[in-house]
């Protein structure tokens, strides 16, 4: 049998392999998918915001044994690239030591309602550690793991999609309320018994009269204070702890970075490092844009961007704004680096 459409003449198994096509397309990255990031058994929950990914993932041996982060990302439908990374660690219900990952993957649906992400995971912050496979199923299972999530993920075709609505239940899975700070109570604390032993003091210095020690003959000698030696760019570099600011997936021919002051100008610079390698120093920050231009072509599968603060302004710390442009997509990364850490950003191509 033939269907006609356009002037064009279609069989039914040509029509029902469009249809299903069509399916695949509209198929939603958001969801739950379980599986496996090497050795690791994963419950993914993902929410597409725009281009961006946000969500949650948990790591675990059992219900009771699990750690779980706050996920970050970004989803490419024209060629169904899926880039995603452990943001921030939420609870920790795990005997193991395990590092949050990285993963790289392509979103696919093989055939009869069944999605799938193959690719591999590395570990967050150091892309030199082997990388490993990753297969993950989106389910239709109950989650092991019930969470604010869910109600999102299970109406997310109902319009429940809305910016707004995702940002709320954003704040709620994250910001899950306000306590006061271990730090705070233990100042509090001290406050309390220091005062209790001013007191103490006083009354016992009026009524007992203590005798001043006879001033030494011995001469001290005032110690001599040599100013700290200036530090290379290329040291700083390899002595101060890199902290993952975002990832960024790269394609096309040529990515631009703009590098902006991300407060009041006061006078901060940076130096730009890629895979070790000092690209560019002594970048003053200001509000126009400095701008660089790196070649696709030159770069690894994994790359490391290395923000190294030359000083602090005069306004610790020294902050930046990085805006990456990717082909027709624009990618943000506020940077704060200090005299003990530095900013990284890693770029990778799906």
């Amino acid at each position: 049998m033939q269907y006609h459409f356009s002037g064009k003449k279609f069989t039914v198994q040509t029509l029902i392999f469009i249809l299903i096509c069509i399916q695949i397309q509209a198929q939603p990255i958001t969801g739950v998918w379980k599986g496996k990031m090497g050795n690791s058994r994963v419950e993914l929950k993902l929410i597409r915001k725009g281009d961006s990914l946000i969500g949650t993932s948990y790591y675990y041996d059992s219900k009771s044994n699990y750690r779980r982060y706050s996920v970050k990302g970004y989803f490419d439908d024209r060629n169904n690239d899926v880039i995603w990374y452990d943001d921030v660690l939420i609870d920790d219900h795990s005997s193991s030591h395990s590092r949050p990952l990285l993963a790289v993957a392509d979103f696919n649906c093989p055939g009869e309602g069944v999605m799938k992400l193959d690719g591999k995971s590395s570990a967050k912050e150091d892309n030199k550690k082997d990388k490993k496979e990753l297969h993950l199923v989106k389910g239709n299972t109950t989650p092991v793991f019930p969470d604010e999530w869910d109600f999102l993920i299970e109406n997310y075709a109902y319009g429940v999609s809305h910016p707004e609505i995702v940002d709320s239940i954003e704040e709620m899975a994250f910001n899950p309320g306000e306590t006061v700070p271990r730090d705070e109570t233990i100042s509090s604390s001290k406050t309390t018994a220091n005062e209790t032993g001013e007191s103490y003091a006083q009354t016992k210095q009026s009524n007992t009269m203590v005798e001043k020690p006879a001033p030494s003959s011995q001469q001290v000698t005032a110690p001599v204070f040599l100013p700290p030696a200036m530090q290379t760019n290329e040291e700083r570099f390899s002595s101060r702890t890199k902290i993952l600011q975002n990832v960024i997936p790269v394609k096309g021919d040529s990515i631009e970075l703009r590098f902006y002051d991300n407060a009041e100008i006061d006078g901060d610079s940076i130096a730009v490092f890629l895979n070790g390698r000092l690209l560019k120093e002594h970048i003053l920050l200001a509000e126009e844009a400095y701008i660089m231009k790196i070649a696709v072509r030159d770069l690894q599968s994994d790359n490391e961007l290395v923000m190294v603060a030359e000083n602090l302004g005069s306004i610790p710390p020294n902050t930046s704004l990085m805006v990456a442009i990717v082909e027709d997509k624009r990618y943000e990364a506020h940077l704060q680096s200090t005299e003990g850490s530095s900013a990284l950003v890693r770029l990778v191509k799906p």
